[in-house]
């Protein structure tokens, strides 16, 4: 039987060979920049994430706005807090597009969002954007995909962008540095439970 010295020593063992190579990919990251992350999929949290990003940001001091595409007709618990921190929002404030039933409002409506979004992405004092939903409005063609990704690539080399929403085009994927894809496992909606505020907006 082995004993508690010898089951100790071989976790470090184990333990200083994964420090090893974790050191050695940090030592290997020099490069710094701003960065792209896009937050896709069909499970619930992608905006969540996006916001608990831009609120990490504000928390270091960093200068963050928001924009945010198809929502914005229902209060907003992450909009309440970072208002109030001074981070800006630029909101579409349609709705859901199932609720609209109006392509041509839609378009002019995100036009009118994306505007400031290409103000925000060009102003090198904004350290960090958020484009919570954005790959709805260039998978609906609310928005020119080339134009978007040429303001995305072309922002201040220091300046990360945050973008969320389902079924991310893959020019949007190939340009981003950090992809994540949330996966719907479950969930309350399906079992006839409604959206609650502070938990779902």
């Amino acid at each position: 039987m082995v004993d508690e010295t010898q089951k100790s020593e071989k976790h470090q063992a184990r333990m200083q060979k994964v420090k090893d190579k974790v050191d050695a990919r940090v030592d290997a990251a020099t490069d710094e920049r701003g960065i792209l992350i896009v937050i896709t999929g069909n499970g619930k949290g992608k905006s969540t994430s996006g916001f608990g990003t831009l609120t990490r940001a504000v928390g270091h001091g960093l200068n963050a706005a928001a924009i945010q595409f198809i929502k914005g007709t229902w209060a907003c618990g992450e909009r309440n807090v970072l208002e109030k921190l001074g981070v800006p929002f630029h909101v579409m404030a349609t709705g859901f597009t199932w609720n609209t039933q109006d392509k041509s409002t839609d378009i002019a409506a995100a036009q009118l969002v994306w505007k400031e979004a290409k103000k925000l992405l060009a102003d090198e004092t904004v350290d960090v954007v958020l484009l919570d939903e954005l790959t709805y409005m260039l998978s609906f063609k609310y928005l020119d995909l080339d134009e978007v990704l040429d303001a995305i690539a072309n922002r201040p080399p220091m300046q990360h962008v945050i973008a969320t929403g389902r079924g991310a085009h893959r020019s949007l994927l190939e340009l981003a540095d950090t992809v994540s894809e949330v996966q719907s496992i479950k969930h309350a909606f399906d079992n006839n439970i409604k959206a609650q505020k502070g938990i779902d907006w």
